[in-house]
């Protein structure tokens, strides 16, 4: 009786929830809220040359056309999975993009131009498969019980891995024990799929410091200092009130000479081993707009935030110093985040637009090359969408992804429905394999309705290669925007 129900229980999960479901929600959100954000994040490209003046290109509306192959012949035709899984092809759509140039204010050229190609999801929106039928499957020579949410790069079956990552933007206090420290906080800032991760560590003799970028163990009131901070009452003021911890701030704030907002820039600039002393403060106000706690802010007027924000911080890690709180559990599942095929791709694709060897950068280069022989290029002719297209392609097919990460992107498993299914649902740590890693290996409580507690592989990456729990699904939270809109709106209804 017990064995029926669960049956009639899962045949509902897979008929409304679906086993893959939220891969192809993933990148359905991806290709269409997501690109158009990136798109709008760059908004202009700025082409620096003498010959062109005051040039400017506008980035407009991107939109995704339908899988299709080019032939032989030069020919453009739609194309199905079966037949890219044949003929050894990418499924894949082009990615169309609006560009308005623009010479000393006046519209030059207007144009829809097609920058690269986006590898497409079976079963997505933009798969054809989606809105047929099952008879309309099978005639398509399409196995009507595929889950879908899996790739085919170069006629290879691929999926891109769940990815259990730290949550981003939050505080979590660790006790270490080593060395010389006693506590660490990390923070793992996130803003618009960048991130940085921040140490904020109190050693032994009291001192606490703050790790970021290529800034070491510098002195947490030296980094305040510099953000605006610059008498002692305001640091302390923004750390605590309370009188039984501000003894032990005092400690830190004659740990060094510094006493503005000038030389502790100049201290942060010295510790980046910046030797020029007119460059040295300028280039340390741009790391800490640019790269200290991006998710607050990346902009100067913004700073005083991110001091205050850093003084909670320290808050927190004088508290759990003293007993007051609990040590953070970084292995609870409430301090994790799965990264899905939306996160993933965007990370890609931004880093395939605005890297150094980006499609951005190319444009620049190409207008300016062209310039030079006294002509004003078109749109066309300096847009390399093979570019884009390769470099997106190579990551699918290699699995090597934006930051160093590899075997993001795998071979899909087809020995039976059951591994193709695990496949899908395959969660793996950062973690590397040759080191211990003991209780990031362990089951933990908080494991249990999310991830299956006992299929893992033996070896080097048990416990760091999990699988999502039978009818376990992720759901994808809200954005920063409506969060924030939904706070202020409390707010107003709290005041009535």
């Amino acid at each position: 009786m017990i064995k029926s129900e669960f049956k009639t229980i899962l045949k509902a999960f897979k008929s409304e929830k679906g086993f893959a479901k939220y891969q192809i929600e993933a990148y359905n959100r991806f290709v269409n809220k997501r690109i158009q954000a990136i798109i709008d994040e760059i908004e202009t490209i700025e082409p620096e040359s003498e010959r062109l003046g005051d040039f400017v290109i506008e980035l407009g509306e991107v939109r995704v056309g339908k899988p299709s192959v080019k032939e032989a012949d030069g020919s453009l035709r739609e194309v199905l999975p079966k037949e890219a899984r044949l003929r050894d092809i990418t499924y894949s759509a082009p990615i169309f993009l609006q560009m308005i140039t623009k010479a000393d204010g006046e519209v030059h050229e207007q144009k829809e131009v097609k920058i690269g190609e986006l590898p497409i999801m079976v079963r997505s929106n933009l798969c054809p498969l989606s809105d047929m039928d099952k008879e309309e499957l099978i005639e398509a020579g399409e196995d009507p019980d595929d889950l879908g949410g899996y790739f085919i790069i170069n006629g290879t079956e691929r999926v891109l891995m769940l990815l259990e990552e730290v949550a981003p933007n939050r505080v979590i206090v660790e006790k270490k024990g080593k060395k010389k420290i006693d506590y660490a906080a990390r923070i793992n800032s996130e803003r618009r799929g960048w991130g940085q991760r921040h140490t904020i560590n109190k050693r032994r003799d009291g001192l606490i410091t703050i790790s970021f970028a290529n800034v070491r163990k510098t002195p947490l009131v030296v980094v305040m200092r510099a953000l605006g901070l610059e008498t002692d009452k305001e640091i302390v003021e923004s750390i605590t009130g309370e009188e039984e911890y501000q003894e032990e701030i005092y400690a830190n704030l004659y740990e060094t000479d510094v006493s503005d907002t000038e030389e502790a820039l100049d201290y942060i600039g010295k510790g980046m081993n910046v030797s020029e002393k007119d460059y040295r403060k300028e280039r340390a106000g741009e790391v800490i707009d640019k790269y200290l706690l991006p998710h607050i802010s990346q902009n100067e007027e913004d700073r005083l935030n991110k001091a205050k924000y850093l003084g909670r911080c320290a808050k927190k890690i004088l508290y759990v110093a003293n007993g007051d709180l609990e040590p953070d559990d970084i292995d609870h599942y409430r301090n994790k985040r799965i990264r899905t095929s939306s996160e993933l791709l965007e990370i890609l694709l931004r880093s395939k637009l605005l890297g150094r060897v980006g499609l951005i950068s190319r444009i620049k280069y190409n207008y300016k090359k062209i310039a030079r022989r006294g002509k004003v290029p078109t749109i066309n002719t300096v847009v390399e969408s093979d570019m884009l297209t390769g470099q997106i392609q190579s990551a699918f097919a290699t699995g090597l992804w934006v930051g160093g990460r590899s075997g993001v992107s795998q071979r899909l498993e087809r020995t039976n429905y059951i591994k193709t299914l695990s496949h899908l649902r395959n969660v793996t740590s950062p973690l590397s394999t040759q080191q211990e890693h003991f209780d990031a290996r362990q089951l933990h409580a908080t494991h249990w309705g999310r991830l299956g507690a006992t299929q893992t592989p033996e070896g080097p990456t048990i416990g760091l290669r999990k699988y999502l729990a039978v009818m376990a699904s992720i759901s994808t939270g809200i954005e920063d925007e409506k969060a924030e809109k939904a706070i202020e709106d409390l707010k107003a209804k709290i005041k009535r």
